[in-house]
C-alpha cells in the first residue's frame, strides 16, 4: 500500500510539473510577451498579434513537445525491453534513417535531376517523404521479423538498414549544391514549431491511439525481461509481441521524424530516468511514467532552446544531446563497472 501511495504521489508530482511547464513554455520565446497579453492572446480575435503568436505558434509548439516526448521516450522503453539493451532507442531500426534518406531525396535530388524537388509542396511534401521512408523501413524491418527468431539478429539487420540509407544520404549529399545541404542539415536539427494547427489533427489523434494501444503490451513487455523462454512458457507468442512493439515504434518514430525531424537521446535517456525514479521494472508503471517524464524532459529542453531574455533560438537537438548524452555516458561507465 504505502508504495501504491508512493507512485501516485509522484505521478501526481509529475503531472503538476508538466501543467506547469506547460504554461512557461507558452511565455517563453523569441518575442518577450507578459502573462496578461499571453491570456489575452488566448481568448482575443484571430486578427491579434498576440493571438497569431500564442495559439498559432507556441500552443502548437508546447503540445507537438509533449506529444513527441512521450512518442520519443515510450519507443525507448519499448527497444530496450525487447532487446534487453540498455542503449537501444527509437531510431536502433532504421526507421528513422529511412526518413532522414526520404527527406535527402526530395531536398537534394533536384541537384541531379536538373531542378529543386522541395519547391513542389515544399513542408507537406517533406513530412510526406519522411513517412514514406520510415514506412518503407518498417516494412523492411517487419518482413526481416517475420523470417527470424533471434532479436539479435533483427537488432543487427536493423542497424544495417540505417547504414544503407546513411549511404545513399550521403552520396546525395556529396552532389547536391549548398543552398539544399544547408536546409537538409537545418531540417535534421530538429524543430518543434513547424507543426500547424492542420498538421495537427493528423498528429495529435495518430500519436495518442497509438500510445494507447501499447497498454495491450503490459504482460508481454514484463514478460520478455527475464528472457524470451521464460515469456514463452507464460503463453507469450513471442513473434506477434516483437511485430506489435516494430508497429508501434515504426509509427511513432516515424511521425515525429516527419514532424519534427530526428531528435536525439530522449529515447535512450528517458526510460532509465523513469526506472531510476520510480525503482520499478513493472511496465504498468513505468509506461505512464515514460509518458510523463517523456512530456517534461521535451518541453523543458523547448523553454531552454528559447534563450529567455534573448532573441536567439538554439535547435532542440542541441539541447537534448547535452542533456542526454551524459545520461548514456554514464550508463556505459556503470555498465562497465558492473561487468
Amino acid at each position: 500500500m504505502q508504495t501504491t501511495a508512493k507512485y501516485r504521489l509522484t505521478f501526481l508530482s509529475l503531472s503538476v510539473l508538466l501543467v506547469l511547464l506547460f504554461i512557461l513554455d507558452l511565455f517563453s520565446g523569441s518575442v518577450l510577451i507578459s502573462p496578461k497579453e499571453v491570456i489575452s492572446g488566448l481568448f482575443s480575435g484571430e486578427d491579434s498579434t498576440y493571438h497569431k503568436i500564442i495559439v498559432n505558434f507556441r500552443l502548437t509548439k508546447a503540445i507537438t513537445a509533449v506529444l513527441t516526448g512521450i512518442s520519443l521516450s515510450l519507443c525507448g522503453m519499448l527497444m530496450q525491453t525487447l532487446f534487453r539493451n540498455p542503449l537501444a532507442g527509437p531510431y536502433v531500426l532504421g526507421i528513422s534513417s529511412g526518413a532522414s534518406l526520404g527527406v535527402a531525396l526530395v531536398m537534394m535530388s533536384g541537384t541531379l535531376l536538373g531542378f529543386e524537388m522541395n519547391a513542389f509542396g515544399g513542408k507537406l511534401s517533406i513530412a510526406l517523404a519522411a513517412c514514406v521512408g520510415g514506412f518503407l523501413s518498417v516494412l523492411m524491418v517487419l518482413g526481416v521479423a517475420r523470417k527470424i527468431k533471434s532479436n539479435v539478429t533483427l537488432l543487427l539487420v536493423g542497424i544495417m538498414i540505417g547504414h544503407i540509407a546513411g549511404a545513399i544520404q550521403s552520396v546525395l549529399e556529396y552532389v547536391a549544391n549548398a543552398e539544399s545541404i544547408k536546409g537538409f542539415i537545418l531540417w535534421s536539427l530538429g524543430s518543434l514549431g513547424n507543426v500547424t494547427w492542420e498538421e495537427m489533427l493528423i498528429y495529435f489523434p495518430a500519436i495518442v491511439i497509438t500510445c494507447l494501444f501499447s497498454f495491450t503490451l503490459i504482460k508481454p513487455l514484463n514478460a520478455l525481461l527475464l528472457g524470451e523462454n521464460y515469456a514463452h512458457s507464460l503463453g507469450i507468442n513471442i513473434k506477434k509481441t516483437r511485430l506489435k512493439i516494430i508497429i508501434i515504434t515504426g509509427i511513432l518514430a516515424g511521425l515525429t521524424t516527419a514532424f519534427c525531424g530526428p531528435i536525439a537521446f530522449i529515447g535512450i535517456a528517458i526510460p532509465h530516468i523513469c526506472r531510476m525514479l520510480f525503482k520499478t521494472a513493472n511496465h504498468r508503471i513505468l509506461i505512464l511514467a515514460n509518458f510523463l517524464t517523456g512530456a517534461i524532459a521535451l518541453i523543458t529542453c523547448d523553454i531552454i532552446c528559447q534563450l529567455p531574455g534573448t532573441g536567439f533560438v538554439l535547435p532542440i537537438n542541441v539541447i537534448t544531446s547535452l542533456i542526454g548524452a551524459p545520461v548514456v555516458i554514464w550508463l556505459i561507465l556503470k555498465q562497465k563497472q558492473i561487468s
